[in-house]
């Protein structure tokens, strides 16, 4: 292992969903990226995610760090794991990497520009068709822009300094946590401009009309909480832009 780049701290969480978190093994395995550390947060599963965790460790050994409890949701155990890690630069894992080299690339254009974080494009798939095309670049809060989630990797400092996930929000802590680091330029991000995930489309804030509303309502408060002004000007073009990653190109 090269310990002289950055260590990298991959979070995968996962509740009685052993066929998608073996899926999700195979892509961190397949990375070329060599100091890499693989978090697993498990929901106290009652399937076999224990027995894939214990093949991850024999087939990563000294990588892998796990917890199995009970959690209060997602970003719960994303801030479990957020916790755990000791890496340099902090990622989820929940999909598919477009290529094995994605966390090199990543930590690459990081180091280069000597940013805190970094963030690419994305794909949302139905199987193996596109259905959605998140192509955002760089660009303010306030006019509806934010980073694909799946593809923001970013320091651990970012995490000291402005706090991890509000699990009061319960699908747009997220975008809540976006908001708060980048509302203002307080985080620096550099742009990859590449594919790097492949995301199941009809996740939580996705697969279904009263998804979408919720998902929106959350992401009004968060404008709010975090002082954006005329949050609804920002709803609104945000509401643009993903109608406009709908468009075929």
């Amino acid at each position: 292992m090269n310990t002289t780049l950055p260590k990298v701290s991959l979070i995968t969480t996962t509740y009685n969903d052993a066929a998608n978190l073996e899926r999700i093994m195979e892509q961190v395995a397949g990375q070329d990226y060599e100091n890499l550390e693989y978090i697993i947060i498990d929901g106290g599963s009652t399937d076999k995610t224990m027995e894939l965790i214990r093949q991850m460790e024999k087939r990563m050994p000294g990588q892998v760090r796990f917890r199995s409890e009970p959690d209060k949701g997602i970003y719960d155990a994303l801030n479990k794991g957020i916790a755990l890690a000791t890496g340099d630069i902090i990622g989820c894992c929940f999909d598919r990497f477009a290529h094995k080299g994605v966390i090199r690339r990543m930590v690459e254009v990081m180091e280069q520009e000597k940013t805190d974080g970094v963030h690419g494009d994305l794909y949302y798939m139905d199987g193996e068709r596109i259905v959605r095309r998140w192509h955002q670049g760089q660009g303010s809060i306030r006019t509806g822009w934010l980073p694909g989630h799946p593809t923001l990797y970013l320091r651990r400092e970012v995490y000291e300094q402005f706090g991890m996930y509000k699990t009061d929000y319960r699908i747009a802590a997220d975008y809540e946590f976006m908001v708060r680091i980048l509302y203002g330029k307080k985080v620096r991000l550099s742009y990859l401009p590449e594919i790097l995930i492949y995301m199941s489309y009809g996740g939580t804030s996705t697969n279904s009309l009263g998804a979408y509303w919720r998902s929106f309502r959350e992401g009004h408060r968060a404008l709010k909480e975090n002082q954006v002004p005329f949050a609804w000007f920002t709803d609104l073009c945000r509401t643009g832009r993903v109608l406009m990653q709908f468009v075929k190109k």
